[in-house]
């Protein structure tokens, strides 16, 4: 009797396989934006072929999407280590400043956010992704300042949430500034960034 087998799928290889798709994927995206990069420059990034693609991901879109989602499984475990890491509240996020000013003067990786942004303004599903992953990261934000670890635990929501919108205005906006003057520095941002947001996590009446 002649019976096929199905194979199964190596869940590791798998997601190694999804990995290095988004890798390409993110590649494409830099170089030549979200509408410049057809599946077909993906695959040969990639290594595989298109068909291969398809069987990880139904759509340019949906690489897209996983993109923001690892993004913010990124962001998550940054904030966890800010929760689990004992000590001073504040001392541990202003020592957290040094890898957020990296990450958001990072052009390499700025580029791709700056074109997610622009896929955003054109696409209402990506623009709901990047904002459910904003408001989530608002939401982590203010757990860690309402927190009995937190001198601003007394403030008002309405006090906490202006706070949260300046400190992530200010580390958002910093890719903005690496853009149009290539010679900004981490050591020069830190002068001004550190007391500033010591400030607003610390001074209230």
């Amino acid at each position: 009797m002649n019976t096929k087998t199905k194979r199964k799928t190596d869940p590791a290889l798998a997601q190694a396989r999804r990995e290095q798709v988004l890798a390409a994927a993110a590649d494409c995206f830099k170089r030549k934006g979200y509408h410049g990069a057809g599946m077909a420059e993906i695959s040969k990034t990639a290594g595989m072929s298109a068909g291969h693609i398809y069987n990880y991901f139904a759509s340019k879109e949906a690489i897209i999407e996983s993109i923001i989602e690892r993004d913010m499984e990124e962001m998550f475990s940054i904030f966890q280590q800010f929760e689990d890491q004992p000590g001073d509240l504040v001392t541990v996020l202003l020592d957290g400043l040094d890898h957020g000013v990296e990450r958001h003067t990072d052009i390499n990786q700025g580029s791709l956010d700056l074109e997610m942004l622009a896929e955003a303004a054109r696409n209402e599903k990506v623009a709901t992704l990047l904002r459910d992953s904003d408001a989530l990261a608002r939401a982590k934000m203010r757990s860690l300042l309402v927190g009995e670890r937190s001198p601003l635990k007394a403030a008002s929501a309405t006090e906490i949430d202006s706070r949260i919108e300046i400190m992530f205005a200010a580390m958002t906006g910093l890719l903005l500034r690496k853009t149009l003057n290539p010679s900004v520095n981490k050591d020069t941002l830190l002068i001004a960034l550190r007391p500033a947001m010591k400030t607003l996590l610390t001074s209230f009446e």
